[in-house]
């Protein structure tokens, strides 16, 4: 059996992706699950953490959100029985790809599939629903009448955000960084209260937000990056459309939440002012830390099962590129790693 592998280089240079022949998978262990694939997103490789957990290693696995069908299970499984079909993510340290036709995985970190759900759908939607519940439900509390503003609303993560917000009665506000996202985030139902086009530079996030609560400010924002300093030292194009921190800290309200994605955030004496008078908190977003700690097994367990029943009953519409064959992994995985995808990529088997 192929598998799909993250070979890293030298410092500075993008890492490349390589089909290798696995050997033979050793016995199945007593939690172990023995799963055929059907279907694994691919999602971008964190280097730096898993360096930073001393998890590196000269290949890495490629692909962690699998569906698939169960062909055999350990002798302490309670969880599963041959032929259940199931979804979930392999652990940040698994050995395994997802990449590949079979693999093992201990039982608690799998969920039963709904039957009504398909294979892509449920690998394409795993991972944004853990992060959105992570950012809405652990990190804020979002609830009925509350104002939640999504960064980069079209993307495949503020996507299902927007969708779990509106499903607790939250009014939302999204940013769109192009023509073609502000017309997909209009044609979302339900409507989204308010979508702000940054895409040409001249419309001023906080003055638009505060516009729509009336003054009062947001009470939940999830942001999809921020700009650390001025214009001029920011490079990339794509910097240029997101907002300033001090924006984020003008738009948010009294007793708010800043969930952020950006892991070097730096706040100055005058940013934790303004906080602290408003009595507003800044959470890191890492959807990582449910398998960091065994204390939280039970509760990661809920998400996702909570997650497959959202995406049956249809609260959850992702989105999804067409499915793609094995054979193109190795290419998708290079467009995912360099962060040009706008559509969650899904390998069919």
């Amino acid at each position: 059996m192929k598998a799909l592998y993250c070979q890293q280089n030298a410092p500075g240079e993008d890492v490349t992706f390589v089909f290798q022949e696995r050997e033979n998978l050793h016995p199945t262990r007593d939690n172990d699950v023995k799963v055929q694939v059907r279907a694994c997103a691919l999602s971008w490789i964190d280097t730096k953490l898993l360096s930073e957990m001393k998890m590196e290693k000269d290949l890495l696995p490629v692909g962690r959100e699998i569906s698939g069908i169960v062909l055999e299970v350990g002798r302490k499984v309670s969880f599963f029985q041959p032929d259940d079909e199931v979804v979930g993510i392999l652990p940040l340290d698994s050995e395994e790809s997802g990449l590949c036709e079979v693999v093992l995985v201990h039982e608690h970190y799998l969920v039963r599939k709904p039957e009504k759900v398909c294979w892509v759908e449920a690998a394409g939607t795993v991972r944004d629903g853990v992060r959105a519940y992570t950012a809405l439900h652990y990190l804020s509390q979002v609830s009925p009448g509350k104002s939640v503003l999504v960064m980069d609303g079209a993307s495949p993560f503020g996507t299902i955000t927007i969708q779990l917000a509106q499903h607790r009665g939250a009014k939302v506000i999204s940013t769109a960084y192009s023509l073609e996202d502000k017309q997909f985030l209009e044609r979302l139902r339900p409507a989204v209260a308010r979508v702000i086009d940054v895409s040409n530079g001249k419309i001023d996030v906080a003055e638009s937000c505060l516009e729509e609560t009336g003054g009062l400010g947001v009470d939940i924002v999830v942001d999809a990056g921020v700009k650390l300093y001025s214009a001029e030292d920011e490079s990339t194009s794509k910097s240029q459309l997101l907002p300033h921190k001090h924006d984020i800290i003008t738009l948010l309200g009294v007793g708010g939440h800043w969930i952020t994605t950006e892991r070097n955030l730096q706040l100055d004496p005058p940013d934790s002012h303004s906080l602290f008078l408003k009595g507003a908190t800044v959470s890191f977003l890492n959807d990582e830390i449910w398998n960091l700690s065994n204390i939280q097994q039970g509760k990661y367990l809920c998400i996702l099962e909570d997650i497959m029943e959202k995406l049956s009953s249809s609260v959850f519409r992702p989105q999804l590129d067409e499915p793609i064959p094995l054979y193109e992994a190795k290419v998708s995985m290079e467009i995912v790693q360099k962060n040009q995808a706008r559509k969650r990529q899904v390998i069919q088997f």
